[in-house]
């Protein structure tokens, strides 16, 4: 190796030491929030447009009082409409509920959760992914009756 290499190879050791100090040096002293979106992130999203939610309208049921709006006991089927592209339906409630559905795509794979309350009283939010006409489940646990809204957000 000859001496001009040499040097350059020092220079690029310096360099990249010296980069790794200053990242390391420019946090912050907080833990931060990683669920957190910052700068960069909200940039790139912002490309990429909104995110593309399930119209409620296009969502039937037995158990619809009203277009959004499902009110049951026990359960209910949910009929999406083919959304024509990937969307995500939204389904939110004061009470703790049960989501059963297909994963998008060409996945044999059945998707189940239970979403609880959040603790700042904001309700249960679950989300799925839709991408074709499919069939969603939705359970409340208990014999009393259920509300659980279609949101568009």
């Amino acid at each position: 190796m000859s001496g001009r290499q040499k040097a350059l190879l020092g220079v690029l050791a310096v360099l990249l030491v010296a980069l790794f100090v200053v990242a390391v040096g420019a946090g912050r002293d907080d833990r931060g929030d990683p669920g957190a979106r910052h700068g960069l992130v909200d940039r790139l999203g912002a490309l990429g447009g909104e995110h593309a939610t399930v119209d409620p309208a296009t969502v039937s049921a037995d158990c619809v009082e009203e277009p959004g709006r499902l009110v049951f006991s026990g359960g209910c089927e949910l009929r999406i409409a083919d959304p024509g592209g990937l969307r995500t339906l939204v389904l939110r409630s004061g009470a703790r509920f049960t989501v059963t559905a297909p994963a998008p795509g060409d996945a044999d794979l059945t998707i189940r959760d239970e979403v609880e309350p959040a603790a700042d009283g904001t309700g249960a939010v679950a989300t799925v992914a839709v991408d074709k006409a499919t069939v969603v489940g939705v359970r409340c646990p208990g014999l009393g009756s259920c509300t659980v809204v279609v949101a568009t957000s």
